[in-house]
C-alpha cells in the first residue's frame, strides 16, 4: 500500500494483476491439476477500489485508488451541501462518502493530464478490480463487472439494475468508461492470457469480497448475517428479494444477482478492524504477531477504563464521519500494554455491536451471525464478540469464505449446480460461541458511545 498524502491510499494495479497470476500458477501447481482440468474461474475482489486504464495498451493511467482513500471527502461534502444525498441514496442505497467509487473515478479524470478528454473520446476504461483482472485475463476482450460490484460505485441504480445517467452526470463520470453489468453467476469471458496459454477457461462467477463471503458462508436466507474481520469489518445481512431502507445510514446493496433475480442486503462497513491489530504490531510495536493478542485478551480484565476509537481513516457505519481520527481515552498511570491491546480488540467488537443494534432497529430479525476472516481464528476475540453483541457466533471450518463464495458462484455459473442452495452442504461449522455475562458491559458500552461522539469533534 502507498500513502502519498494524509488520507490517501493507493495500490499498483499491475502488482495486483501479477500477484493474481502468481496465485493462479501456485494453485494449479499445488493441486496437482493440469490447465486442461480447469472447469471455470471465480473472481472476488476488494470493492470500491478503482482503476482507469488505456483500452489500447491495457496500462493504468494512475494508481488504483483504494476503498479506504479519503481524498474526495471535500467533494462529497460539497454534494451533500447541494442536498442531493437523498436522491443518491434512493437510487443506489449508498451515502455520499469518499468510500465509494464514483468520486474516485472523477478525481483521476480531473487530475491526470488529458484524461477527461480521452475518456470522452472512448480511449479509456474504468472499473473495480474485478473488471481490471477480467480485462487482462481475457486479453482485452471483456470489459464487464457483476451487479454486486456495480452496486458499490454510486453510479448504479439498484432498483433498475442499470448504470444511471442521472448519477453519471452528477458525479461527472462518462458512462462509456464503465463495464457491462452482468449476473454474479454467468459467463463473463474466457481467460486466454498467460498462464492459460490460449485454452479459453471460462470466467463464470464474480462478486465483491463481502458479498462473496456472504455466499461462502451460505447465509442465503433472510435474516442471516455474515461479518468478515479483515483489514476492515464488513457486516452484511441478507434481506431477500426486497431492498430494506435503513434509518441508521446503513447501506442497501445488492447481495447477489442470479438468473436475473436480485437478492438484496443491508450492510454496515467498519473501516478499521484487523488494521487496528496491524497498528499495534507495526506502528506501536507492542506485539510482534497478531496471535499474541489471544493470551492477552484471556488474562486482562475488561473493566480497565480505556477506550480506543480506531478512526484512523474516519468512521464508517452507522456514524459516517469522514473527518474523524483515532483517539485513546481514559489513560491512567497504571495503564499498560495489555490494557491498550485489549481495548483495541474491544473496539472492533463494540463497532460490530453498533451495527447489529442498527440492523435490529431497522426491523431485521437476526437469525444467524456467522463470522470469518483473520480475526475469527482468535477464540478469545470470538468469545468477546459474542459477549458484547449478546449473539451466538458461528465460525466456519473454512475461514476463507470469500474465495469459497467466488468458487460457488463459478460452479453455478458454469452449470455444475443449478442454484446456490445446492452448494450449501459444503458449509461446515468449526466452532460456536455462546454469549456470557461480561462485567460492567453496559458501562463499557456507554463509555464507548461517549468516546465515539468526542472523536467526531476532534
Amino acid at each position: 500500500q502507498f500513502f502519498p498524502k494524509d488520507g490517501w491510499v493507493e495500490h499498483c494495479p499491475t502488482e495486483i494483476l501479477n500477484s493474481t497470476l502468481d496465485v493462479i500458477r501456485a494453485a494449479i501447481s499445488q493441486s496437482n491439476l493440469n490447465l486442461t482440468d480447469l472447469t471455470a474461474i471465480g473472481i472476488t475482489n476488494q470493492r470500491e477500489t478503482v482503476v482507469v486504464w488505456d483500452r489500447a495498451t491495457g496500462e493504468p493511467i494512475y494508481p488504483a485508488i483504494v476503498w479506504q482513500d479519503r481524498r474526495t471527502a471535500d467533494r462529497c461534502k460539497q454534494l451533500r451541501e447541494e442536498q442531493v444525498e437523498a436522491d443518491v441514496n434512493a437510487r443506489t442505497g449508498l451515502l455520499l462518502d469518499p468510500y465509494f467509487s464514483a468520486t474516485k473515478i472523477a478525481w483521476i479524470l480531473d487530475n491526470v493530464d488529458g484524461a477527461r478528454d480521452r475518456a470522452i473520446s472512448g480511449e479509456l476504461a474504468a472499473g473495480t478490480i474485478d473488471s481490471w483482472l477480467v480485462w487482462h485475463l481475457t486479453e482485452g476482450c471483456s470489459h464487464v463487472t457483476d451487479a454486486t460490484n456495480a452496486s458499490r460505485t454510486s453510479l448504479f441504480n439498484i432498483h433498475t439494475n442499470r448504470w444511471d445517467d442521472t448519477l453519471c452526470d452528477l458525479f461527472n463520470v462518462p458512462a462509456n468508461l464503465l463495464p457491462e453489468v452482468r449476473d454474479s453467476a454467468g459467463h463473463f469471458g474466457d481467460a486466454t492470457s498467460e498462464p492459460f496459454n490460449g485454452l479459453a477457461v471460462p470466467i463464470t462467477g464474480i462478486a465483491g469480497d463481502q458479498q462473496a463471503a456472504l455466499i461462502g458462508q451460505c447465509a442465503l436466507s433472510e435474516g442471516a448475517i455474515k461479518s468478515t474481520y479483515g483489514t476492515g469489518c464488513f457486516v452484511i445481512a441478507n434481506t431477500g428479494a426486497e431492498p430494506l431502507a435503513s434509518k441508521h445510514r446503513l447501506l442497501t446493496t445488492i447481495a447477489y444477482r442470479i438468473n436475473g433475480e436480485t437478492t438484496y442486503g443491508l450492510e454496515g462497513s467498519i473501516f478499521i478492524a484487523g488494521a487496528a491489530v496491524q497498528w499495534l504490531r507495526d506502528e506501536l510495536e507492542i506485539i510482534t504477531d497478531a496471535t499474541q493478542t489471544q493470551a492477552i485478551l484471556e488474562k486482562t480484565e475488561h473493566n480497565h477504563g480505556i477506550t480506543v476509537v480506531p478512526a484512523f481513516t474516519g468512521l464508517g457505519a452507522p456514524h459516517w464521519c469522514a473527518d474523524a481520527r483515532g483517539a485513546i481515552f481514559g489513560l491512567k498511570r497504571n495503564s499498560g500494554r495489555n490494557e491498550l491491546i485489549t481495548a483495541t480488540l474491544e473496539s472492533v467488537a463494540l463497532q460490530s455491536n453498533d451495527l447489529l443494534e442498527a440492523f435490529r432497529d431497522d426491523g431485521l430479525c437476526v437469525s444467524q451471525f456467522k463470522i470469518d476472516g483473520g480475526m475469527s481464528t482468535n477464540p478469545a476475540f470470538c468469545q468477546l464478540l459474542a459477549d458484547i453483541t449478546n449473539q451466538t457466533v458461528f465460525v466456519p471450518r473454512n475461514s476463507e469464505t470469500t474465495a469459497l463464495g467466488a468458487a460457488f458462484l463459478a460452479a453455478v455459473g458454469v452449470g455444475l449446480y443449478k442454484t446456490l442452495d445446492d452448494v450449501s452442504e459444503y458449509w461446515e461449522l468449526d466452532s460456536q460461541y455462546e454469549p456470557q455475562t461480561l462485567n460492567d458491559l453496559e458501562q463499557i458500552k456507554k463509555r464507548w458511545t461517549r468516546c465515539v461522539e468526542l472523536t467526531k469533534q476532534l
